[in-house]
């Protein structure tokens, strides 16, 4: 009678393989499928019948070691090491494994469960075994190792383990960039390239033994580097960290800044100067908000902007007391629309009809290329730039003067009245 498999030892034991690496580990065994010449299993030319926990029947002995062989495959194990042969000991050869063997890969591989092959061998250093290892290999696409059952040592059994542990599929693969790259949009150059790059180099990743480091060597011009940073076995999620090359960060840097930096010391320079326009915008920034919003702004004093005169006795009727003077600038945004027009005489009406559609057809659905429309060797952003400077320009000093004072007027005396200001 055949019985149920039971695991040994009944609750899992923990072995540490190496100093970053431990597993829980219970086993549990099973007759597998009976290879052809294998003896045993016929008794007066019949197949032997065997009593088994899932029938109420007996059945051939054949079958039951199916059916328990696939029942802990599906339903008992995490992970498998199936064990085949290469004919040096006993009584089998070669070809007697290959078809038990090719069943039981297919079998896991249809299941999904991790697993390796383990090539049994009287002499598993020998060419003719290593030869046979790699066929194996490449035909079922498994990682197959060479050994000797009969003397496994500790080593061997420890790096049996490891093995089966990189058979586990990769469910999350997370790449750290440089926190520089992280902050830039996706459709960045630089950003969308070293994305594409290593979608491209993450095809035909399944399994943690596909991920080494030459796994994600790329001809990126911007990676110099992806190395794995941990491993998670047990969850099947690898941490790696994309290198670059430092010149793109200051490449980067001048792009966003506008300002040429190619070392420690330009950035730091063109930190301060940053640093100081910032603190300067500050000040304008709600004088900015507010013009764009109602047409008018002003920026306030800062109180080192201030400054006090000596304090004053006065008297007002039988009383006295004192008056101190504060003086100082304000600055006032006014938004002022300024019209311009282009007016080319181009002849005829008809000529005149041309050129509106000559205009609408070189812009067409970019906004921009109306800009760029070549009208009598200017474009037409050209002639409107010096129509807008020509009008500023009629905006002379004394008349600049004049406003200052009349502002400075209408701020310190105007009892909010109506101004009329007459050109």
């Amino acid at each position: 009678m055949t019985t149920e498999p039971k695991f040994i030892p009944k609750e899992a034991a923990t072995i540490r393989l190496d100093e970053e690496t431990s597993v829980k580990i219970r086993l549990i065994d099973c007759v597998g499928y009976m290879v052809d010449s294998a003896v045993g299993h016929i008794e007066n030319d019949k197949e032997r019948m065997v009593k088994t926990p899932w029938f109420d029947y007996d059945i051939p002995f054949t079958k039951a070691a199916e059916i328990g062989t696939r029942k802990v495959i599906s339903d008992h194990s995490t992970i498998g090491i199936v064990i085949t042969g290469d004919g040096s000991f006993g009584e089998f050869h070669r070809e007697d494994y290959a078809a038990p063997e090719e069943q039981t890969i297919k079998e896991l591989k249809s299941l999904g469960k991790p697993f390796i092959v383990l090539l049994n061998s009287s002499r598993p250093y020998s060419e003719e075994c290593k030869k046979e290892a790699s066929v194996l290999a490449a035909r079922y696409d498994v990682s197959v190792m060479a050994v000797n059952c009969e003397q496994l040592k500790k080593e061997d059994i420890h790096n049996i383990l490891q093995n089966v542990l990189l058979e586990f599929p990769i469910s999350e693969l997370n790449f750290y960039m440089p926190k520089w790259i992280e902050m830039l949009d996706s459709a960045h150059p630089l950003k969308a390239e070293i994305i594409r790059c290593i979608r491209e180099k993450m095809s035909g990743l399944q399994v943690m033994r596909n991920i080494t480091s030459q796994s994600f060597e790329t001809d990126c011009p911007y990676i110099t580097g992806i190395k794995i940073a941990s491993k998670d076995m047990s969850q099947g999620i690898i941490n790696l960290n994309v290198q670059t090359d430092d010149s793109y960060y200051y490449k980067v840097l001048s792009e966003l800044t506008g300002a040429d930096i190619t070392n420690e010391y330009e950035l730091i320079y063109t930190i301060k100067e940053l640093s100081h326009m910032k603190d300067d915008f500050s000040k304008v920034q709600d004088a900015i908000t507010s013009v764009r919003q109602k047409g008018y702004g002003v920026v306030l004093p800062s109180r080192d902007e201030i400054t006090l005169d000596e304090p004053e006795i006065i008297k007002k009727g039988t009383g006295f007391g004192v008056k101190i003077k504060a003086s100082a600038p304000s600055i006032h945004f006014i938004k002022s629309n300024i019209y311009t027009e282009i007016s080319p005489i181009v002849g005829s009406e008809t000529q005149a009809e041309d050129l509106i559609q000559f205009i609408k057809s070189s812009g067409g659905e970019n906004s921009d290329g109306i800009w760029e429309t070549n009208i009598f060797g200017k474009t037409i952003e050209q002639i409107v730039n010096e129509g807008i400077r020509s009008k500023i320009d009629k905006l002379s000093d004394e008349t600049q003067s004049k406003m200052q004072d009349t502002l400075q007027k209408i701020t310190n005396d105007s009892k909010g009245g109506v101004i009329c200001i007459i050109i």
